[in-house]
């Protein structure tokens, strides 16, 4: 068996220590993402998944609006300045953010189209969203790029909608910062695999 892919997905892990020394260009790197995102598989061909790259200034937009928000809920300024304004500094330290949605008017399209699988669209839209963002998040692994996956929505909704102009049928699903790696991941643990799978012959 080859185990070149299984090598990159042991490449592909949860960074959080990212900076933005990256190498390639948003004109390198957007075309390419985008590519990959078109190739990743969805239940009919729905290609439900849609996303927003922001660099530089809107990304910085993205975890101000976030931060904002989150210090409004929290109600509590002591463990908002300690605890989660470091976090979300770090995410805006990264290179970039790609803002993931689905496209709920093609999912509301299918749902007409197809009532017998009615109750199914919107998990398979899920499902989309998974293998598009795994692929995504795996390619730029295979190009040295760190990068973790968020997900402050709905609490952001409103703001990251306004701010970048979305379609009223997105709905936001979340945030994937990527960047230079700037330390590594931990160790990665492992329930038994008894406990995870069976096989029949």
């Amino acid at each position: 068996m080859k185990k070149e892919f299984l090598d990159l997905q042991k490449k592909r892990r949860t960074i959080y220590a990212l900076g933005d020394k990256v190498d390639q260009t948003p004109e390198e790197l957007v075309p390419f993402l985008e590519d990959v995102i078109k190739e990743a598989p969805s239940a009919f061909n729905s290609q439900t998944t849609r996303a927003i790259f922001a660099f530089g200034e809107a990304q910085d937009k993205i975890w101000d609006i976030t931060a904002a928000n989150l210090k409004k809920v929290m109600n509590n300024d002591e463990a908002f300045e300690a605890n989660t304004k470091p976090k979300i500094d770090s995410f805006k330290n990264a290179y970039a953010t790609i803002l993931w949605f689905t496209d709920m008017d093609v999912v509301h399209s299918l749902e007409e189209q197809f009532p017998t699988y009615k109750d199914n669209f919107y998990d398979w839209s899920e499902q989309a969203q998974g293998n598009a963002q795994y692929a995504v998040w795996t390619a730029l692994a295979e190009n040295g790029i760190g990068a973790n996956l968020q997900h402050y929505n709905p609490l952001i909704d409103a703001e990251i909608d306004k701010e970048f102009d979305v379609p009223k049928s997105w709905r936001l699903r979340a945030q994937l910062n990527f960047g230079s790696i700037e330390a590594p991941a931990g160790d990665k643990e492992f329930m038994e695999d008894s406990e995870r799978f069976r096989v029949f012959k």
